[in-house]
């Protein structure tokens, strides 16, 4: 694996080097240092919009620049961008389907120290009962970058979803497209769908796993929604039960999705590694994963209770 970097650092560095291949705009709720879209902002100041702490504002400021065809992103924290702008999401961005871009970084509880108030487990929920948006957690800093060019390219509302932790790089160049996962590790056994923060901790615990003879396939949902369903239904059918990895609530988020989608067409056991029922706590990454049992080990030990079971 690479040397690490967090999502929203590449988010930041995408803005300013896509700047130049493409006209758009970006806008922050003062927290450019933070959510690192500063970076465009050094760059491209005739281009940035800091709209202070107003993030409901913001959203409905940038569905206005979106009918003059230009494409605005704006960005906050997780927890302002899909929470305290859900109304001005939903309404003025989604209902008519306007090309407005949402960079929500410090998403889930690798925000650590900050704590519950800002550790945001619900934004995927949120997102995507929201018709038309499509959602898009990020792997890694590579997939960041293609990510946002993507997102460029689409005609119509997307969220990206970023961390505060720096991550390795495990995906390769070229490899991401909006609706389409990625197997990044081919197994018979059982399968683990895993998206963001977690897809590095799947493949580390496929490694653990194959010392034990056990056979591991590890897809990477970057697309949260539209969802790659024929993908997932292939791998139930080939492995006979999945494991879904996440760093949101287990409500409504990925292990929720993949779970609808396997139980209409081929239902096999789904087991749905997340957050619990309940909100974070201040600590440290490491800390507040293994509060959460979001560890590598925590996955391990997942994989051989279900088999067991299978």
């Amino acid at each position: 694996m690479a040397e690490k970097m967090a999502t929203r650092e590449a988010y930041g560095n995408a803005l300013a080097e896509l700047g130049d291949k493409y006209d758009f705009v970006v806008m922050d709720a003062d927290l450019a240092a933070a959510t690192k879209t500063g970076t465009f902002k050094k760059k491209f100041p005739n281009r940035f919009f800091d709209c202070g702490i107003a993030e409901g504002n913001m959203v409905s400021a940038a569905a206005g620049i979106a009918t003059t065809g230009v494409v605005p992103f704006v960005s906050s924290f997780a927890m302002f961008a899909a929470g305290r702008a859900y109304e001005q999401v939903r309404n003025s961005v989604g209902y008519p389907h306007l090309n407005v871009k949402i960079g929500a970084t410090h998403a889930g509880i690798t925000v650590g120290e900050d704590g519950a108030t800002h550790q945001c487990n619900e934004d995927l929920a949120l997102m995507r009962t929201i018709p038309g948006m499509v959602i898009i957690n990020p792997a890694d800093a590579q997939e960041t970058r293609a990510a946002v060019e993507a997102a460029i390219n689409y005609q119509g509302p997307v969220y990206i979803r970023l961390g505060r932790a720096a991550v390795p790089t495990v995906t390769e160049e070229g490899s991401f497209q909006i609706g389409k996962g990625l197997v990044l590790g081919e197994g018979k056994d059982i399968t683990v769908v895993a998206t963001g923060y977690m897809v590095h901790l799947a493949l580390e615990a496929r490694e653990i796993l194959a010392a034990e003879g056990i056979s591991v396939r590890v897809i990477n949902i970057a697309t949260i929604k539209p969802l790659d369903t024929e993908l997932i239904v292939a791998a139930a059918r080939e492995t006979g039960a999945i494991i879904t990895a996440e760093e949101h609530s287990i409500i409504g988020g990925l292990g929720s999705a993949v779970a609808e989608a396997v139980s209409e067409t081929c239902p096999v056991p789904v087991s749905r590694i997340g957050v619990p029922d309940c909100y974070g706590r201040s600590g440290t990454v490491p800390a507040m994963l293994e509060y959460m049992h979001l560890t590598t080990a925590d996955i391990v030990a997942r994989v051989r209770e279900v088999l067991a079971k299978k």
